[in-house]
């Protein structure tokens, strides 16, 4: 079970967060290792950085300032509570589900999902996340926000 939710964690990640971060690398172009270091090109989570929010919490393994806006976060919601009501915005985003039960709202409709689930919400359609169990929601977000 690890397994496959590792798996799709890292094909996720993969291709909504490529290495090359503003243009496709030629065989002749230097890495930006001044930039990217083993240094600042991992985190590992940590309670004293999280953001509290009015149903959980919420911490940023990646913000926007950091990649191009390209962010991944983790949500962790309590027991039929939601971080927000549903919503819609220019950027397109990812959860994917990593433990409870998810209530997935989408352009007027809902499915109750688990874990090992990726669930996409398009560009301006309608969409939320609340947790549907009886034990916490703990889902990570991916999504590009738009610099200006």
């Amino acid at each position: 079970m690890n397994f496959a939710r590792n798996t799709l964690l890292i094909l996720s990640l993969f291709f909504f967060i490529p290495f090359s971060y503003a243009k496709p690398l030629n065989a002749s172009d230097k890495p930006d290792t001044a930039r990217f270091s083993i240094k600042n090109c991992g985190r590992e989570f940590n309670a004293d950085s999280v953001e509290k929010t009015k149903a959980g919490y919420q911490f940023w393994f990646v913000d926007k300032n950091f990649l191009d806006g390209r962010t991944v976060k983790m949500s962790v919601v309590a027991p039929g509570m939601a971080t927000h009501p549903p919503h819609k915005h220019v950027e397109d985003e990812f959860f994917f589900i990593l433990e409870g039960n998810a209530e997935f709202f989408l352009a007027g409709e809902t499915r109750v999902v688990g874990p090992n689930t990726c669930l996409y919400c398009p560009s301006f359609i309608e969409h939320g996340i609340k947790n549907a169990g009886s034990t916490e929601l703990k889902y990570l977000v991916l999504k590009k926000y738009e610099l200006k």
